[in-house]
């Protein structure tokens, strides 16, 4: 059984920065993707940054340029997708979810609530 443990959320000033980290443990094999979505209250939950296990990236428009995925496979039996956030906007505030996806199955963070003010 897979096992996430998020850390990293937090409240920020519009313009400041942000680094959410996901560790992931528990697979004996390496993820295939992992990535982070965010859910705003009213909306439905949409993908932020994906990285694959050959380090391909996939961004959502909205924050290409500003947000940066990366990942450490294999360090101690564990791998972490980090996501690091700059020139926050308060429409960033949401509830930011990890997502590790391991041999065709999908596992979820409980998710860290990130709060940006004006």
């Amino acid at each position: 059984q897979v096992q996430l443990v998020e850390s990293g959320g937090g409240l920020v000033q519009a313009g400041g920065s942000l680094r959410l980290s996901c560790a992931a443990s528990g697979s004996f094999f390496s993820p295939n993707a992992m990535g982070w979505y965010r859910q705003a209250p009213g909306k439905q939950r949409e993908l932020v940054a994906s990285i694959t296990s050959s380090t391909a990236t996939n961004y959502a428009d909205s924050v290409k340029g500003r947000f940066t995925i990366s990942r450490i496979s294999r360090d101690n039996a564990k791998d972490t997708v980090d996501l690091q956030m700059n020139s926050l906007k308060p429409e960033d505030t949401a509830v930011y979810y990890c997502l590790v996806k391991v041999l065709g199955k999908d596992y979820w963070g409980k998710g860290t609530l990130v709060t940006v003010s004006s």
